[in-house]
């Protein structure tokens, strides 16, 4: 099969395109290498590269030629936190995203992989000993300047308890960023209806690993902390630490994205199904921080700063039920290893600035 990944010189698009490759499919990439992202072609890119933006119908239209099947993974990623950020958002990966499925229609190919994110959710799951499960509202910024971390339900202020997001818990974008995935999901909807066709939304969540971008705004917080730690620098915590997250390896969600797409040929995955990629071994900030500085072994520790970002939430942690039972996707890496590896694992470098 031939399959159009977009975002393919990215750090998770680098990833899928190595194991469509190793499955026997023949993958086309796409991506606009632009320069906030690489400095230049990467080298590890070992198959055939359309560099354009998404947006650019004409040049989508002609990468689409001969293409079987589509994963979408293009897009401007990152919380998104200022009104600055609303256009960029916006045109790149919901406008991209029209077009690229307005094209896939014109080609009549009927089969979508679409990276989405937990960020869809925005604060996890939790429940209330008094009324049950509830959705805290956006934490006040008088709490976090307090320290007062955890959010609290939203009818009588109590405590509140963790529990798992399953993809049929409401969804709640708290930037700009999960807006436009939000959007994303729903426009690979609209297509679906349209065409008949079959797309699969995989919600990923705290991907890490090789090919992270390090100091630059699309750097997750594992990079950003591994790039502390190579500049003997102790990683900055926010909060407390205790912000519970999945954190799932880069090798794990490209396998996800393989089951996807086999799965997309069944003719029960027509119209449009979402799901969670995550490990399922969830951790704290700081664990995750504590461990990394551990296994990088040059005796750095981490701080743990009390400072907060708007937009930020506190808790998220999925199941990944769905997907084993319907996908047959189980993540392979522990926590431990998968941190133990990206200790020592290359981070794509960053961009020279003048």
């Amino acid at each position: 099969m031939r399959v159009l990944v977009t975002g393919a010189a990215g750090f998770i698009g680098s990833h899928i395109a190595e194991a469509f490759q190793a499955a026997g499919h023949e993958v086309r990439g796409f991506d606009s290498l632009a320069p906030a992202v690489h400095a230049c072609r990467p080298d590890y890119i070992d198959w055939e590269l359309v560099v354009a933006d998404v947006r650019d119908a004409g040049a989508v239209d002609k990468a689409l030629n001969g293409v079987d099947a589509v994963c979408h993974q293009a897009a401007i990623v990152g919380l998104g936190v200022d009104l600055s950020d609303l256009p960029a958002y916006s045109d790149v990966n919901i406008t991209g995203t029209a077009v690229l499925l307005e094209a896939m229609g014109k080609h009549d190919i009927g089969r979508l992989v679409l990276a989405s994110s937990m960020v869809v959710y925005g604060e996890g799951a939790y429940d209330c000993p008094a009324h049950g499960r509830v959705r805290p509202a956006p934490r006040d910024t008088a709490d976090l300047a307090a320290r007062r971390f955890e959010p609290r339900c939203p009818r009588c202020a109590s405590p509140l308890a963790t529990a798992t997001v399953t993809e049929d818990a409401p969804l709640d974008p708290r930037n700009s960023y999960a807006t436009s995935k939000v959007a994303q999901e729903h426009l690979s909807a609209n297509w679906a209806r349209l065409t008949g066709g079959a797309a699969i939304g995989l919600r990923y969540h705290n991907v890490y690993g090789p090919r992270m971008p390090r100091d630059t705004p699309y750097s997750g917080v594992a990079a950003i902390f591994r790039s502390c730690l190579e500049n003997r620098v102790a990683p900055k915590v926010f909060e407390d630490g205790g912000q519970r997250r999945d954190f799932v390896h880069v090798t794990d969600v490209a396998l996800a994205n393989l089951r996807a797409l086999d799965a997309t040929g069944r003719a029960a995955a027509r119209g449009v199904h979402c799901y969670n990629v995550a490990s399922g071994e969830p951790h704290t900030v700081g664990e995750m921080a504590f461990a990394l500085a551990d296994a990088f072994g040059l005796g750095i520790e981490p701080v743990v700063t009390g400072d907060y970002r708007l937009g930020d939430v506190r808790h998220i942690v999925a199941s990944p039920e769905a997907a084993a039972r319907e996908l047959g996707y189980t993540a392979d890496t522990t926590f431990t290893e998968g941190m133990t590896d990206f200790a020592k694992a290359p981070l794509r470098d960053p961009v020279a600035r003048a």
